[in-house]
């Protein structure tokens, strides 16, 4: 909501809907017919939608903050996105207003609300069988025009507007929604609703999907299924989500090119689209044209188009610019913007090294180790005095690099030498995820780590041209271990799973029938089949209650002290050496070689300050024959 980073306790201009509020009151006053709609993930993913969830949790006659300032602007509705569901559905029953008829929740409790119509088509309640909030709205408005004539004209129209989020919830908050709420495709959903929108009048039909573009064959179980919900004959326009991309996308190589995706017109299998980023690092804007015979409304597609419009951008000169904050967000905010900086300041210990996430797909732990360190002792202790039946086992923990510089040169975990407060390790860990232990065996460590080494492109030593070393595979994907215990290569120059060699447990070769429980967190443990089957809830064998980032900051109140020994130096993993005949390159933080070198990574050289990608970010060369 703010323009305001509580990991690094400081403005981030580069970010904030205080700003994409000012870009709202730009275009409405460009266009005489506006309205404003919210794609979800919108009650989480800040130490503010923190405190005011869990550490103190707002009363039911109070809206959260988001809501509030979001209520200043005036949406006009929103659909649920997978991270609302993050809280449990108590939390979302009070945050929405109540009314949800669900077990385990007061379907008569009355609260504050959002102050817009929340539309979620796709989610079931499993006691009644019917859509867990209104399926779709119908928003009645008078559209404002000059007639042929150049007089002003005043017609009536509905618009209706339905929404989906991804089937993902099911996996991704099992413990709070198993055996309470079920998902539908988006397609099915579509399909059965958009004819009912349409039938009780609806002139337009917009659809809000939770979700992008998967060019893979559908289901309905399909995490971004933006290609086909636009195929749904009814729907007039989509706003996407979830995957934090940008559509259209007007760079030289897009994000989205398959079949069907028209960047320049800024359409999906012809229906006009947008997907505005996250963070409120944009606003969509679709201008959708619209026709009056005299009878009923019709869709101009050749004079409608869709465009973001960016917070950040470039002046004359070059330089980065922003837009300014609206002056009226902060100050609806501020008391509770306060407390929350007052609780993430609360000390926890000090760390004698920089944790930083810089480094971590070259190797640097530092910022990987402890929250191993934290999974692991909590984990265990748990086993010991509960789980007799498998005291015998090794327990092991994998984390991975959270912030990685997907977004930037500065989204990476970066905690300075010096005290360490909550909001230290609210960076060291970003998720509200909760601890989870699951049992494998040698062969399941084998491939769980192939997988993660699809965080690398396949490397040709024989390649004088540069050669980008990481992929598209998120860095919240790259697991790894960082304890002495387990030692293992990643050998980038061969194919996708076939990668990870030279396995060891305490230097011997990991047996593929050897036993283990590893230490994780919910989300991969109960959605990572991908990884390998077990992680599809069958290998839990505990579902813990505490989130992972409570964990690690018990863990540091008890081993106040951090050091680089102690904490930030276990490297489980390395490349596999080969010589290579051009260089591999890779992008992070800039000018942050010096991360590197304490580290002991003496493999890094510094290639250009500044990559060229706009993102403030410089370019690297790893030595793969080091």
């Amino acid at each position: 909501m703010r323009s305001y980073d509580y990991f690094k306790l400081a403005e981030d201009k580069s970010y904030g809907f205080e700003r994409t509020a000012t870009l709202v009151r730009q275009a409405r006053k460009e266009f005489a017919n506006t309205l404003l709609v919210d794609n979800g993930d919108t009650i989480q993913g800040t130490a503010l939608a923190d405190y005011e969830a869990v550490v103190k949790a707002i009363p039911c006659t109070q809206q959260l903050s988001m809501y509030k300032a979001m209520g200043a602007l005036g949406f006009d509705a929103g659909t649920l996105g997978n991270h609302e569901f993050n809280y449990g559905l108590p939390f979302l029953n009070q945050v929405l207003g109540g009314g949800m008829e669900v077990d385990g929740v007061d379907a008569a409790q009355k609260c504050a609300g959002a102050g817009y119509p929340a539309v979620l088509a796709n989610v079931y309640s499993s006691k009644t069988k019917k859509p867990l909030v209104q399926p779709y709205t119908i928003l009645e408005r008078t559209l404002v025009s000059k007639g042929a004539d150049g007089n002003e004209i005043k017609l009536p129209i509905k618009v209706g507007v339905i929404g989906f989020t991804t089937p993902g919830i099911m996996n991704w908050d099992k413990r709070y929604l198993d055996g309470k709420v079920y998902t539908e495709g988006a397609v099915e959903a579509a399909q059965k609703y958009v004819p009912e929108l349409r039938a009780k009048g609806a002139d337009v039909v917009v659809a809000l999907l939770h979700g992008g573009l998967d060019a893979g064959a559908y289901s309905a179980t399909m995490e971004n299924p933006g290609l086909y919900l636009s195929k749904v004959a009814g729907i007039d326009a989509m706003v996407m989500g979830h995957q934090h991309s940008v559509f259209p996308d007007t760079a030289a190589t897009p994000a989205y090119s398959q079949a069907g995706v028209d960047n320049k017109a800024g359409t999906i299998n012809g229906v006009p689209a947008v997907m505005a980023s996250s963070w409120g690092k944009a606003l969509g804007v679709i201008q959708l044209a619209l026709k009056w015979d005299g009878t009923a409304w019709a869709v101009d597609k050749a004079a409608t188009r869709s465009e973001l419009r960016n917070i950040q951008g470039k002046n004359a000169s070059g330089a980065t610019v922003y837009v300014d904050a609206d002056p009226t967000v902060a100050p609806l905010v501020e008391k509770q913007h306060q407390a929350a900086i007052a609780y993430v300041k609360t000390p926890i210990g000090s760390t004698d090294f920089r944790m930083s996430t810089l480094f971590a797909d070259v190797g640097d732990p530092g910022a990987i180790q402890i929250v191993n360190q934290a999974q692991r002792d909590y984990v265990a202790a748990y086993v010991a005095a509960n789980l007799p039946q498998y005291a015998q086992l090794p327990v092991l923990s994998v984390s991975a690099p959270f912030k990685s510089g997907f977004q930037g040169g500065t989204d990476y975990t970066d905690v300075a030498t010096g005290p360490l407060a909550i909001y230290n390790a609210a960076d060291l860990y970003l998720y509200p995820n909760t601890v989870y232990a699951v049992k494998v065996n040698g062969a399941d460590i084998q491939g769980w780590l192939e997988a993660a080494a699809k965080r690398f492109n396949q490397i040709d030593p024989a390649k004088t041209a540069e050669q980008p070393l990481i992929s598209t595979f998120p860095g919240y994907n790259f697991d790894m271990f960082t304890t002495a215990d387990v030692q293992y290569e990643i050998d980038v120059t061969q194919p996708t799973g076939r990668r990870i060699r030279n396995l060891t447990y305490k230097g011997q070769p990991i047996n593929a029938a050897q036993e283990f429980l590893i230490a994780t967190n919910n989300y991969r443990a109960t959605s990572g089949k991908s990884f390998i089957d077990k992680l599809d809830g069958s290998g839990t064998i505990w579902a813990s209650p505490d989130a992972n980032r409570d964990v690690v900051i018990d863990y540091i109140r008890r081993n106040a002290n951090v050091t680089r020994a102690a904490n930030g130096a276990a490297k489980s993993w390395r490349f596999t050496k080969v010589a290579t005949a051009g260089p591999v390159v890779f992008s992070s933080g800039a000018n942050a070689l010096p991360v590197a070198q304490a580290a002991g990574l003496a493999n890094i050289t510094l290639l250009a300050a500044d990559d060229g990608s706009g993102k403030g970010t410089s370019k690297y060369r790893l030595d793969l024959s080091k």
